[in-house]
This record gives C-alpha cells, sequence and structure tokens, in this order.
C-alpha cells in the first residue's frame, strides 16, 4: 500500500509539472507575468484549488471499476501513466495527464480481471469520453465568441491601453486556471490513493477522501508545478496561435470556466485539452488563418491517442508487475 502510495504522489508531482504550462503559458509569452512569478503564482493556487472538491476523486475511485482491484493494479496503473506523461513531456506534447491515469487504469483493469467486464462502461462513456469531446469544444466556443465581444468592446482603444489592463487581468486568468487545475487534476490522484485505502481495507467506499490525502496530493502537485514545464510551455504560450494579454485573458478564462463546470459536475477533464481549444477559439475569433492548424492537429492527435496508449501501458505493466510477484 505504501509503494502505491508513493507512486500516486510521483504521479502527481510530474503531473504539477507536466500541466503547468497550462496554467501559466499564455501570461508568460505576453510578459504578463515573469516564468519565475508565474510558475510560484500556479503553484499557490493548485495547492488551494486541490484542496477544495473531492467529486472528481470519487468518480475516479468508485465511478470507472466494477471490481475491488488489488493493490499491484493500481500501482501498475500508476506506472503505466507515468510512462506517458514523461514520454509526453520529453517531446513537448501537451498531452492530458488525466486521460493518461484513466486509460491505464482501465487497461489494468482488464488485464487483472481478464474480462472487460470489470470496467463501468457507462461511466466511462459518461465521465470520460463524451467529456474528452466536449469540454475543449465548449472552451473552443466560449473563447471564441468571448474574443468577438471583446473586439467589438475595445474597438476604440489604444493598442497600449489595452496591454496595459489585460497584462494585469491576466494576472488573475492566471491565478483562475491554476485554481481550476489543482480543484481537477490533483483529485484524480486523491481518487487513484483513496482506490488503495478501500483495496486495502483501510477505508470504507463511502467514507470519501480522507483529509490527509487531500493536503499530501495538494502539496506534491504545488511542489510539481514550483518546478516548472517550459518544454511544453513553449507548445502552449506561442505555437498554436499569436497571443497578446487580451486573447490571452480570454482564453485562460474560458477555460478555467469550463473545468470549474465539469469539477462541479464531478467529471475528470484535461486542462491540456481545455486550454488548447480556447487558444484556438480566440485565435479563429480574429481570423481562421491566425491558427497555426498544422501544429493544432498534432495536439489533438495527441489527445486521441492517449486513452488507448495508456491502456496499453496499463495493461502491459499490470501484466509484468503481476508476473513479478507471482499473481498471473
Amino acid at each position: 500500500m505504501i509503494s502505491v502510495i508513493v507512486v500516486g504522489l510521483i504521479f502527481d508531482f510530474i503531473s504539477g509539472f507536466h500541466d503547468t504550462a497550462n496554467a501559466i503559458a499564455t501570461s508568460v509569452y505576453t510578459k504578463a507575468l515573469s516564468p519565475d512569478r508565474a510558475i510560484l503564482l500556479a503553484s499557490c493556487m493548485n495547492l488551494i484549488g486541490a484542496m477544495v472538491s473531492e467529486k472528481v476523486a470519487m468518480t475516479i475511485s468508485t465511478g470507472l471499476v466494477g471490481i475491488t482491484l488489488k493493490e499491484y493494479v493500481i500501482l501498475a496503473a500508476l506506472i503505466g501513466a507515468v510512462i506517458w506523461d514523461l514520454i509526453t513531456w520529453w517531446f513537448g506534447i501537451p498531452s492530458s495527464s488525466s486521460h493518461a491515469l484513466i486509460g491505464s487504469l482501465i487497461g489494468a483493469a482488464i488485464v487483472y480481471s481478464h474480462s472487460f467486464q470489470s470496467v463501468m462502461w457507462s461511466g466511462v462513456i459518461h465521465k470520460v469520453v463524451i467529456p474528452l469531446f466536449t469540454s475543449p469544444l465548449i472552451g473552443f466556443l466560449i473563447g471564441f465568441f468571448f474574443m468577438r465581444v471583446l473586439f467589438n468592446l475595445l474597438a476604440n482603444w489604444a493598442n497600449n491601453k489595452v496591454n496595459r489592463v489585460f497584462r494585469r487581468l491576466q494576472i488573475v486568468s492566471s491565478a483562475f486556471v491554476a485554481y481550476s487545475h489543482g480543484n481537477n487534476d490533483a483529485q484524480k490522484t486523491m481518487g487513484i490513493i483513496t482506490m488503495t485505502l478501500i483495496s486495502g481495507g483501510v477505508l470504507d467506499a463511502s467514507s470519501g477522501v480522507p483529509i490527509w490525502v487531500k493536503v499530501a496530493c495538494a502539496i506534491t502537485m504545488a511542489l510539481g508545478t514550483f518546478s516548472g514545464g517550459k518544454r511544453i510551455m513553449k507548445t502552449m504560450g506561442g505555437g498554436v496561435t499569436k497571443l497578446n494579454p487580451a486573447n490571452g485573458f480570454v482564453a485562460q478564462t474560458a477555460s478555467a470556466l469550463v473545468i470549474e463546470l465539469m469539477t462541479a459536475l464531478g467529471i475528470p477533464v484535461s486542462t491540456t485539452h481545455v486550454i488548447t481549444t480556447s487558444i484556438m477559439g480566440v485565435g479563429s475569433a480574429k481570423r481562421v488563418s491566425a491558427v497555426k492548424w498544422g501544429i493544432a492537429k498534432n495536439i489533438v492527435f495527441a489527445w486521441v491517442i492517449t486513452l488507448p496508449v495508456s491502456m496499453v501501458l496499463g495493461g502491459i505493466s499490470c501484466y509484468v508487475i503481476g508476473l513479478f510477484v507471482g499473481l498471473i
């Protein structure tokens, strides 16, 4: 059990530095914040956000797999997710830590049980697959329409004034999206650790997330965030479309609103997916050609393959660990 909790916190740490760019890249790119200050702000808001709710955690711990998993299976799921996170981080691909963890958990459960029936497919479809497509679409639409409204409102403003005002507002939007990231993403590790405690008989399934689990995950994600994430920051900050303080503010605010909505519904969404499509939306509001669709296509491809690839990695990890401990 201790090993699972440790690896779970390692995943949480990796998620912090892997997804840091989601919250701060636009504010750094537009020079609203220096990288160091942006990372410090994101770390603090991740910490606060992670302590607020547990609906997503309960979805992970009780809403995706219909059987009680042995601890080594949960460990395998974490290892599969960590492998995919490190691969995509190394190549600077803004993939989803959320879907890597969920896919790896599903793959490990299938290999462990030798059956697809162990997975609660209704929960997977409604809480994972449908939001995989709808949450980025909502982010795109909010970013697009919000940006179009701002174009009209700011039509008579001088560029210097617009940039000065929205650089300040971007500090607020950076804090908001970092808070929402902590509120949704940290809960996934909370859910995995809670599942482990239930599996080990330490916790009842109806008990909720222990406070020490919340604190540990919140602090670990904040530390991971503080360690940075500059490889992905370059892609998120200016790789998809050219950003200025105004559309950076809109992209961050739109994505934070979507993430908070999904968190309230207990849906584990990808911060990466939502903020990327929000950036696409604000870019398209100016003109469709303002978005670098070639880069956007590569990012979307990474989204599509994350779930199945992580399922395979989770399944392989489960099989190998099972052989090692003599349980398969």
